[in-house]
């Protein structure tokens, strides 16, 4: 559990939604003092040269041992943002993604490693009850974004 300073360049980055039933997977976000700031979905950063699917399906497979089937067009957002006083920027392509049936069924915390080696816990949240009060849901927009979505899986 660190905390992540955002770099002064612009990030690409893509998340997937994955869902279970209403329920969405989701990755805490942490300040420096180690509390909660929010939760994003699970993916991670574009390398050069390689699509925003590509790094999804990578992201998933690299962190969770999972391979994902990413479906539908991606939601775009574009966020300039202030964490622990630094400002960041990131484009963010957000889709749904398909996990295979038998993959991480329990109710608990689901650990995995980024790609600092960092181990991080994604959880399953209802997304009625993020953004209302002290958990965020990034990127900034998304939770509007979401009913206009089919929630698959």
């Amino acid at each position: 559990m660190s905390s992540r300073r955002p770099q002064q360049n612009i990030l690409v980055k893509a998340r997937g939604l994955v869902w279970r039933d209403s329920l969405l997977l989701a990755s805490e976000i942490y300040l420096g003092d180690g509390s909660i700031k929010g939760v994003r979905p699970l993916g991670g950063r574009l390398e050069f040269g390689e699509t925003w699917r590509d790094a999804l399906v990578r992201e998933f497979d690299e962190g969770l041992g999972v391979a994902v089937e990413v479906i539908g067009k991606p939601m775009v957002f574009e966020n300039i943002f202030t964490h622990q006083g630094v400002i960041g920027h990131e484009i963010t392509f957000v889709s749904d993604v398909i996990f295979p049936d038998v993959a991480y069924q329990q109710d608990g915390p689901i650990e995995y490693v980024e790609d600092k080696g960092e181990t991080c816990r994604a959880f399953w949240f209802d997304v009625e009850e993020l953004d209302c009060g002290h958990l965020e849901l990034y990127p900034n927009g998304l939770k509007a974004q979401l009913p206009e979505r089919t929630q698959t899986s």
